[in-house]
């Protein structure tokens, strides 16, 4: 029913930038939150950024100052601009959204397939 796709993930060297989008698609009424999430070799999911009714933000405070999330409502489309990288920001990242199917139902969350993020020289 819904789709989350992930693109821009790759190979950057520390200090380099990134910009990673996800595009929501499907029977969508409403996203109220959308979001990523990262999850590095041996650890748990964690949260990095959100982003409520397109204008509240949430930054991990790993990430606060370097990352900026955006989105484009139109598109349904989550941006995460990763700036100053550092190798302790290597996992793989997920978007996720919390998705109203009707006008009535409750949000449910969908995540996407995930877009792996090296740092490393």
């Amino acid at each position: 029913q819904v789709q989350l796709v992930e693109s821009g993930g790759g190979l950057v060297q520390p200090g380099g930038s990134l910009k990673l989008s996800c595009a929501a698609s499907g029977s969508i009424f409403s996203i109220n939150v959308m979001g990523w999430y990262r999850q590095a070799p041996g650890k748990q999911r964690e949260l990095v950024a959100t982003l409520t009714s397109g204008i509240i933000k949430n930054y991990a405070d790993s990430v606060k100052g370097r990352f900026t999330i955006s989105r484009d409502n139109a598109k349904n489309t989550v941006y995460l601009q990763m700036d100053s990288l550092k190798p302790e920001d290597t996992a793989v990242y997920y978007c996720n959204a919390q998705v109203k199917l009707y006008s009535y139902s409750k949000a449910s969350a969908y995540w996407g397939q995930g877009t792996q993020v090296t740092v490393s020289s």
